[in-house]
């Protein structure tokens, strides 16, 4: 048997970087050795607003301004962009806080909802205290004129799975891309968690002041529930997931007149819901 030893100290990243370098054994037919691998970060990231705490998030600690205005447009928080009037981030000995200025307007709403969320990696709903707050149903997405082609759509996902560095060095992070109407991908975001680069992607879209019925989403995940209802409440038309949607999804995607496919990898995939928009 080989005797495979880890060494008593290794490199460590710096403070909230996205990655860290530790020391591993690899172990393959029997032999072992021990080798540098590079991981993805996790950090615990508070989101406030008007100096009120409102949600902890696993995320990431990468575009937290995107994060932070797209986590407040999918989350029904804000309704546009301008009500965002400040974000500071701020590094703490055990996480960051993102420390948001928002409308008065917007602020009362919020603290009337009194919700408490307290996410984890790949928990959208984690907090909600009522059946109600945990099944919104967003208003009926119009794009009528929005069209692409299943080749775009594949050739899309293989430019997207280039452009994401982060998943290249760690194998352990999702990516949500904007695929435009000329048929290229023109943003990528990554994070640790599904719901987080989906927020990400859209908060870069909320600050370029793209218009949302003018594109697609592209997942790296399943479409679950929550990442059809972030995508109809900014009025984004078109999702495609590399893996399977689920039923409560569907139901959403048909409800909200969202276009959604999955399993598209290796010039297939299925349509599940809105087909008028696939050529």
């Amino acid at each position: 048997m080989n005797a495979c030893m880890l060494p008593s100290d290794h490199d460590t990243a710096a403070e909230f970087a996205t990655s860290a370098q530790v020391a591993v054994q690899k172990w393959r037919d029997g032999q072992c050795e021990v080798l540098t691998d590079v991981v993805a970060e996790e950090v615990p990231i508070a989101l406030e607003y008007n100096g009120i705490s409102h949600a902890v998030m696993m995320a990431t600690p990468a575009d937290l301004e995107d994060f932070a205005l797209g986590f407040s447009l999918t989350e029904g928080i804000l309704a546009d962009a301008s009500e965002l009037y400040d974000c500071d981030i701020v590094n703490g000995a055990e996480g960051i806080q993102v420390q948001m200025q928002i409308a008065t307007e917007r602020f009362v709403t919020l603290k009337e909802k009194r919700r408490n969320l307290t996410g984890r990696t790949g928990c959208g709903l984690c907090g909600a205290e009522t059946l109600a707050q945990a099944v919104r149903h967003p208003a009926v997405v119009d794009s009528a004129a929005l069209r692409f082609s299943a080749q775009t759509v594949h050739a899309a996902l293989a430019s997207m799975q280039a452009q994401q560095q982060l998943q290249l060095q760690t194998g352990a992070t999702h990516a949500a891309a904007w695929l435009g109407n000329d048929g290229s991908i023109a943003l990528v975001r990554e994070d640790v968690g599904r719901h987080n680069a989906l927020d990400k992607l859209i908060g870069a879209l909320a600050q370029q002041q793209q218009d949302f019925s003018n594109g697609a989403i592209i997942i790296t995940s399943r479409a679950s529930y929550e990442m059809v209802q972030k995508a109809a409440t900014v009025g984004i038309a078109f999702i495609a997931a590399i893996s399977a949607p689920t039923a409560l999804a569907i139901r959403l995607a048909q409800e909200t007149n969202v276009t959604l496919i999955g399993f598209v990898r290796r010039q297939g995939h299925v349509v599940y819901a809105g087909a008028q928009r696939l050529i």
